[in-house]
């Protein structure tokens, strides 16, 4: 059963709360904190998005820079240099935008999408928030002179290989139902356990691996995955060394470079718990011995950790981790 993990306060009275799961791991795999239903599969939507760049590696992506393998892990904004990016990888493996099977959009992030509609600009597959892993997609096919077309169907070689490759990652060889993520692509599920011992393998993976190769492109590149304001380039920029990766319905997943991880699910799917919940997380690990491998900005994290709630554009109330919830 699901826990209370974050409350919103508006003048002084608890407005409401919201329930979830969330388990922490040492780096030798021990739980450290589980709370709720944490063996129960989800589907973990995006935050399964490094654990599918690896298998697309495997594959034989080739990505000509660690940017590269980071927009292929994105869930992007839609802005300037995420377009660029995705724009860049699908010219280097000889695709166009037309060949992305990703639903057409608008950008994410709000500037960005009031330039594209100033200018009369429409939905288009790149500016949708995984292009960057469709057009990754596209090159392992190429890689491997796999059919392109139906490249999202579960049956297709590279599907299968994603779905092999995550379940090994997860440690979880269970018979599985795959799920359809909002960009069409097959989602395997897991528990929130397995998903925090796969987040373990890829900080922990030896140099050269692509375990390893998507951990650090992602710590090198938090803007590329994530963009302007959003809870991953808030938080790797807090704590030097942290991997982390946000999914959608209140989902997020990370690991210390020890390998001590984390992941949790918000019930409700809202995503304003999740930067103060894994802020206050954060927090705690800084002042325990799992913090010793990583640098925290203790400052930036209480910031982080406590949301505001406005009323009449002031500050009225906080977003925060219930006290003493773990």
């Amino acid at each position: 059963m699901s826990v209370e993990l974050v409350e919103v306060v508006r003048s002084g009275f608890r407005e409401c709360v919201h329930r979830g799961s969330l388990i922490v791991l040492d780096p030798a795999g021990e739980v450290v904190v589980s709370l709720g239903e944490v063996h129960t599969p989800i589907y973990p939507r995006s935050s399964n998005k490094p654990l599918q760049a690896v298998a697309l590696l495997r594959a034989g992506f080739v990505p000509r820079d660690s940017a590269e393998l980071a927009i292929a892990t994105a869930s992007h904004e839609g802005e300037t240099e995420h377009v660029e990016a995705v724009q860049r990888l699908l010219d280097g493996a000889g695709f166009t935008e037309t060949d992305l099977a990703c639903p057409a959009d608008v950008p994410g992030n709000e500037r960005a999408r009031a330039e594209v509609l100033a200018s009369g600009g429409e939905r288009r597959p790149v500016y949708m928030n995984c292009s960057g892993k469709h057009a990754a997609m596209l090159a392992a096919c190429a890689a491997n002179g796999w059919d392109t077309a139906g490249y999202t169907d579960a049956g297709h070689p590279l599907q299968q290989l994603v779905t092999e490759t995550v379940l090994e990652l997860a440690d979880d060889v269970e018979d599985t139902d795959l799920g359809v993520d909002g960009c069409g692509l097959p989602i395997v599920p897991m528990p929130l356990f397995n998903l925090a011992r796969a987040y373990s393998r890829l900080v922990t993976a030896q140099p050269g691996t692509p375990e390893r190769a998507v951990a650090d492109a992602v710590r090198e590149h938090p803007f590329l995955i994530s963009g302007s304001g959003k809870d991953d380039l808030e938080l790797m920029g807090a704590v030097d060394g942290l991997l982390c990766k946000a999914g959608a319905d209140g989902i997020h997943a990370g690991a210390l470079p020890n390998g001590t991880a984390f992941a949790f699910k918000i019930d409700d799917g809202h995503e304003r718990a999740r930067l103060p919940l894994t802020a206050a997380l954060l927090q705690r690990l800084a002042t325990s011995e799992l913090g010793h491998t990583a640098t925290f900005d203790v400052e930036r994290l209480a910031g982080l950790a406590s949301q505001p709630v406005l009323g009449g554009g002031v500050r009225v109330g906080t977003v925060r981790a219930v006290p003493g919830v773990f």
